[in-house]
């Protein structure tokens, strides 16, 4: 036989107050006369770091030891002590009572995960989540005499976890918004996965003459419902909402009573309406005034703690951290449209201009030329032959400019095409490389070509050829004051593209500081069936190349 100073000699705060209770008005008696077997298990209860309770009797008087205090019972301790299970859990009997009765009736132990119960522990209904097992207890006599709990409450990890997916589902929804629009309706559908913690959502942005506040975003909320203004006054000397309180002071506010405020409002996941808010502010990094206000109904069944205040404060800076991002987005958007519309008004400009110049320059190179085919020789002009013919050279000189302007015009406009053709391209690049052999050799530079013949014609537009041609060897001769000038053209390893690599000694283009060669694969090999476009010889890469800046 287990002794009462023996069962009840350790366990703690609640050994002591088992022991110092007068159970004379409890159906239980004296500690003394309780069975054998009950006292057997106080004590394990008692000992036990597991939050336990025991239910014995007819009537299930209810037993705790000192982590089941701590952890659940909250207010309802020590008033709990000896009284019926059904009167300690009154507010959740409903949900309880048929897995009592599955214990005591049938002798079969339960067993529940994450069971949601609303408890009037803390003074109010809390929305609690316990994971627990019920198994049935016997007396001496070998008959079920009550139950024993084992219980972990799992509330704060199964909210923390809750709040956590709605953060997630922000981080994973907002980048890839690209308007405002769609950002905002983004945030809503976040918001809406969570209607325990999230009852009504509602974000106002502050316009920019600073007198009001616009509705961008709501969730949870009729769209008549007059919690959700699509336009408050900030300055109203009584608004619905405190917006100018936040954007000043700059720190999120609560709101109680909104019951008295707005009659009707909605529930969210729960059937009583919140009785709580909090508008918190949306701040941008480099601002000191809130861009906005975040508006959220609080659960009407947890405390508005750290954690949930927490919650709340990473959620306004997701937000505030989307909607920056969004509005750099939307001021890059400006901006390459405005560069766009430069763009276009330079290569209007530029079109416009060529066709100008060259109405004047036809007109004076006719005569020019009728004039030198009417007089072949020096003695039949009344001027000197000499000086027309550079007029007439200079003229189409600056014709040629003139056409390569319009060229870019064209370019830029994306209204020229490359006019691909077989051609002996090993001939055709000798003959405008020796086009400078005379200015080298006046310039004392050693000047080498070297372009054996390819197996097969490449396709290539001859004029696009000759201007990147040109201008390679042009930008050689110009920066080589001293040493050499070396054309080649031949094939490409895999013997697919014809290679034009131009080396010299001088100083370099792009980097002063170094010598090196301007090489380009340019030019595929004919291939039966016809002529085909080469890779990487269109009029964007051509323009990268005529300007006379060969990379080094």
């Amino acid at each position: 036989m287990v002794k009462a100073s023996e069962f009840l000699s350790g366990g703690g705060e609640m050994a002591a107050l088992i022991r110092s209770r007068d159970w004379s008005d409890s159906t239980l008696g004296p500690p003394a006369q309780w069975p054998n077997s009950l006292k057997t298990v106080v004590r394990i209860m008692l000992d036990s770091r597991y939050a336990i309770w025991i239910g014995w009797g007819p009537d299930l008087r209810f037993l705790y030891n000192d982590a089941y205090r701590a952890m659940t019972l909250g207010k309802k301790h020590p008033w709990a002590l000896g009284r019926p299970a059904r009167e300690v859990w009154s507010e959740a009997w409903n949900d309880l009572n048929s897995r009592v009765d599955e214990v005591v009736q049938r002798g079969r132990a339960t067993y529940d995960e994450n069971l949601f119960l609303l408890l009037e522990r803390s003074g109010y209904a809390e929305e609690t989540y316990h994971t627990f097992s019920y198994s049935p207890l016997v007396d001496d006599d070998g008959n079920v005499g009550g139950l024993l709990c084992i219980v972990v409450e799992g509330t704060q990890r199964y909210i923390a976890e809750r709040r956590l997916k709605v953060l997630r589902e922000v981080a994973a929804q907002v980048p890839g918004t690209s308007t405002p629009e769609e950002f905002f309706a983004a945030i809503g559908r976040c918001l809406c996965t969570n209607p325990h913690d999230v009852p009504f959502g509602m974000i106002y942005l502050a316009e920019p003459g600073g007198g009001q506040a616009r509705l961008v975003c709501d969730t949870g909320i009729d769209s008549l419902h007059s919690v959700a203004p699509a336009v408050i006054e900030i300055d109203s000397a009584n608004p619905p909402w405190p917006i100018g309180r936040v954007l000043s002071g700059g720190e999120a506010v609560l709101i109680d009573e909104l019951g008295a405020r707005f009659p009707g409002l909605p529930t969210g996941a729960w059937s009583l309406a919140p009785r709580e808010a909090v508008a918190a502010p949306l701040f941008q990094q480099g601002q000191m005034r809130p861009a906005g206000v975040l508006i959220i109904g609080l659960n009407p069944f947890r405390p508005f703690n750290d954690l949930y205040r927490g919650f709340i404060n990473l959620l306004a800076g997701q937000i505030a951290a989307g909607l920056a991002e969004r509005r750099a987005r939307e001021e890059e958007r400006k901006r390459a449209e405005a560069l766009a519309e430069i763009d276009r008004a330079k290569t209007a400009f530029f079109s416009n201009a060529s066709h100008e110049f060259r109405t004047p320059l036809t007109l004076m190179l006719g005569p020019l030329e009728d004039l030198l085919a009417r007089n072949p020789d020096s003695n039949s002009m009344s001027v000197n032959r000499d000086e027309v013919e550079a007029i007439h050279r200079n003229g189409l000189r600056l014709l040629r400019l003139v056409n390569t302007l319009l060229d870019f015009s064209r370019i830029e406009a994306g209204r020229i095409q490359a006019i691909f053709e077989p051609v002996d391209l090993a001939a055709y690049t000798a003959e405008l490389a020796s086009s400078f052999r005379s200015a080298m050799e006046i310039a004392g530079l050693t000047y080498r070509i070297d372009c054996p013949q390819l197996p097969e014609p490449a396709y290539v537009d001859r004029d696009m050829w000759e201007k990147i041609v040109l201008n390679l060897i042009s930008n050689a001769f110009k920066y080589t004051l001293q040493g050499s000038v070396a054309v080649a053209l031949d094939l490409s390893a895999d013997n697919k593209e014809a290679v034009l690599t131009v080396r010299d000694s001088g100083v370099g283009i792009l980097n002063m500081n170094s010598r090196g060669c301007s090489s380009v694969f340019i030019a595929s090999r004919a291939r039966p069936g016809g002529p085909t476009k080469v890779p990487g010889l269109d009029w964007r890469w051509y323009r990268n190349w005529s300007g006379c800046t060969a990379e080094r």
